[in-house]
């Protein structure tokens, strides 16, 4: 069993920069491929990014590549998204979330690849 709770949403201006974190409970976390997703109003949960248990591979979806970068500390059982160059259509409720903890070779990039979620957090960019 994975707790996850994200933090560090908020209002920007375009152009701007942000930093949302997840913070895990439980020893599953270093053995865990995490993803971030978010969800805008009216619109499906989408994938954002992902990285391997290892922290060796990440992953975007091309909407953020070369903006968004993924990260995580295993020995802090925290997970990162460092968001710059930000749109007015990155505006949404951001969520992370962890696989079953197995150190699987797959990193899921689609929401069904995930057991466990974060409550989420509002990331809103101004134009």
């Amino acid at each position: 069993q994975v707790v996850l709770r994200e933090s560090g949403g908020g209002l920007v201006q375009a152009g701007g920069s942000l930093s949302v974190s997840c913070a895990a409970s439980g020893s599953a976390f270093s053995a865990s491929n995490m993803g971030w997703f978010r969800q805008a109003p009216g619109k499906e949960r989408e994938f954002v990014a992902a990285i391997s248990w290892s922290g060796g591979r990440t992953y975007y979806t091309d909407a953020v590549k070369g903006r968004f970068t993924i990260s995580r500390d295993n020995a802090k059982n925290k997970l990162y998204l460092q968001m710059n160059s930000l749109k007015p259509e990155d505006t949404a409720v951001y969520y992370c979330a962890a696989d079953y903890g197995r150190r699987e070779i797959k990193v899921p990039t689609t929401k069904n690849g995930y057991a466990y979620w974060g409550q989420g957090t509002q990331v809103t960019v101004s134009s």
